[in-house]
């Protein structure tokens, strides 16, 4: 009897028999999951093949490319847009909207994705990732206008993100929990091996970049002094403190472990609204972490209920143990209220 755990399309066809997952997203995410392979290749070839410094272009955001950036984003435009129910693609990577339909409608899909999260991690071989999420059509929308793949992270039916690490996972939500996946060298299949995931409803570690203390909004210093303060003081707890700068790695840190991802919008980001993308960072993230039990909050709302005004937009993140984005939450309505 063959006992090993399911491979991502075994996982797939069961979904759909028992959860009703569409068919049609099985070759969807079988070419994102082959998109993740190839661009982890990538990453641990970069070193050989030359490819790990900057390519001397500036994304969308104004933030310096890497090479990998544009590889990475190449490699998901090719597979993602393979299937034909894909009517659009939406890149951290590129301005504007790749549009794969000309009348796209109910039933088809847009991709959003973020290729290569932590870029700036490949030269000090820290971890890296990428993000992606997908927004199934109920009605028809206008190939001609950008502002129509403008949907609320409320309407995904499946996010997901990949971690390049000492082993290449794939974490997926289909909206029936949070399934992770490891990749088995040599198979080239992803097979499960952390099931069912769930983040811990309180937890004693947080990610947050400290060095950006001085521009931080009083609610999140209050949150952070609290913390420091350990076990004698009003958390009654020892906490510890993680920063890698690479948002897959810290979220799949606080899943695994429970504790806060935190990237507020502060006095050097407030202009842009902050730093973390809605779209293809803030709301797959969001959908995974509630999907495990957890939250995912702006300080003042739900992120997957925020109104996109640009496929571009930026938000603050706090997500992670229900517990943690509470008083988060709550030190920031405290603050608004004066």
């Amino acid at each position: 009897m063959d006992d090993k755990p399911l491979t991502l399309r075994e996982f797939l066809l069961n979904a759909c028999r028992v959860d009703g997952l569409d068919r049609d997203l099985i070759p969807l995410l079988e070419d994102i999951a082959t998109s993740c392979r190839v661009v982890s290749h990538l990453v641990q070839s970069g070193a050989f093949t030359g490819t790990l410094g900057a390519a001397g272009s500036t994304n969308v955001q104004g933030e310096a490319q890497q090479q990998l950036d544009v590889l990475a984003n190449d490699v998901f435009v090719r597979h993602c847009s393979s299937s034909d129910r894909v009517a659009a693609l939406v890149s951290e990577e590129v301005e504007e909207v790749y549009w794969l339909k000309n009348n796209p409608g109910p039933g088809d899909y847009i991709v959003y994705f973020d290729p290569l999260d932590g870029s700036s991690n490949l030269a000090v071989n820290m971890c890296v990732g990428s993000i992606f999420s997908v927004v199934r059509l109920d009605r028809e929308i206008d190939a001609s206008d950008d502002r129509s793949v403008l949907l609320p992270g409320s309407s995904q039916i499946c996010a997901g993100y990949s971690v390049y690490g000492p082993s290449t996972s794939f974490v997926l939500t289909t909206g029936n929990g949070v399934t992770g996946f490891t990749h088995q060298p040599g198979t080239g299949e992803f097979r499960i091996t952390h099931p069912d995931m769930k983040i811990s409803e309180t937890g004693s570690e947080f990610a947050v970049n400290a060095s950006r203390y001085a521009l931080w909004d009083a609610p999140l210093r209050r949150y952070f002094d609290e913390c420091l303060e350990g076990d004698n003081g009003p958390r009654g707890k020892r906490y510890n403190m993680r920063w890698v700068a690479s948002m897959v790695s810290e979220v799949h840190r606080i899943l695994t472990r429970g504790g806060a991802f935190i990237y507020p919008c502060d006095d050097g980001n407030r202009e842009q609204g902050g730093k973390l993308r809605l779209m293809y960072e803030a709301n797959p993230m969001s959908f995974i972490i509630e999907q495990a039990g957890g939250r995912a909050s702006t300080g003042l709302e739900r992120i997957l209920d925020v109104v996109p005004t640009s496929h571009h937009q930026r938000v603050p993140v706090f997500l992670g143990s229900k517990s943690e984005v509470d008083v988060l939450d709550q030190y920031h309505r405290e603050a608004q209220q004066g």
